[in-house]
């Protein structure tokens, strides 16, 4: 396994993406996912139910790429899919697992890199990674995977970092970047996202990237069809200009300088 892959591994294993929304109650019980899960949806990103289509793949075959806790792979699983979550942290795919006996769903679990799925050709009607591939030293080969295991027709919806976004450009480039001096000390913009955006207490620091629209699209040339979306903006990102933002223009300031781009894609 690369350095790249280990450190990964090795953040999400002692800090599993949004577990600390659920730490008012014992890692793993029904109380902490319900915490875990009201927050991303309710506060952090109501968007998502809608935009990633959880009701839509009733009786398909849907693989998730990089399941973590399995709060979205849940979702899935209640909207009537046959979902297969993959990861690469093996305590993840054991919370995964746990998480949905507890809501009385089901699913297939394996550990797996995403550039090298364990699956044969054309496995897959649906194919979901959120927040992962970027992550991933060799982001093209992980979406070559994501092309091969799906039937023609299958759908792809991936949500990488936005490079284009309110977060980057004020946050990495602006705080990090240049008024704290990290450019200065050498230090490129993926160090500074490494070190602060995926920050953990125990000093994990994964690979991170980011990525224009056109990137993104570029990512998922080898598809016919590919739509890309940008979401993910909180009025809190700005602070004290946010009284300044007309209430009408801020679903326009989410819709181009949030901080997820979100392909579709049919094979």
């Amino acid at each position: 396994m690369s350095d790249e892959k280990q450190r990964a591994r090795e953040q999400w294993s002692s800090d599993p993406a949004g577990a600390v929304f659920g730490q008012a109650h014992e890692f793993g019980t029904r109380e902490f996912f319900d915490d875990v899960e009201r927050h991303r949806y309710q506060q952090y990103a109501p968007w998502m139910p809608a935009m990633m289509g959880f009701d839509e793949f009733c009786g398909q075959r849907l693989l998730e790429v990089g399941c973590g806790m399995g709060t979205d792979l849940l979702q899935f699983a209640r909207g009537g899919a046959r979902v297969t979550g993959v990861d690469l942290t093996p305590r993840s795919i054991e919370t995964s697992r746990r998480h949905l006996e507890l809501y009385d769903q089901s699913g297939e679990f394996a550990v797996a890199d995403c550039e090298s799925l364990p699956f044969v050709d054309e496995s897959f009607d649906v194919a979901y990674s959120n927040g992962v591939l970027h992550h991933t030293p060799d982001t093209s080969a992980a979406v070559g995977e994501i092309h091969r295991v799906l039937r023609p027709g299958g759908q792809a919806r991936v949500m990488l970092y936005h490079r284009g976004s309110w977060a980057y450009w004020s946050q990495v480039v602006l705080r990090y970047g240049l008024l704290r001096g990290e450019f200065l000390r050498g230090n490129s913009a993926a160090d500074i996202m490494s070190k602060y955006v995926e920050f953990n207490a125990g000093g994990g620091r994964p690979l991170v990237k980011a990525y224009s629209r056109r990137e993104a699209r570029e990512l998922f040339s080898r598809f016919r069809e590919v739509k890309v979306q940008v979401e993910q903006l909180l009025e809190s990102e700005f602070y004290f200009l946010r009284h300044l933002i007309p209430p009408h223009l801020f679903p326009r300031l989410q819709q181009s300088v949030g901080w997820n781009v979100i392909v579709s894609a049919r094979k």
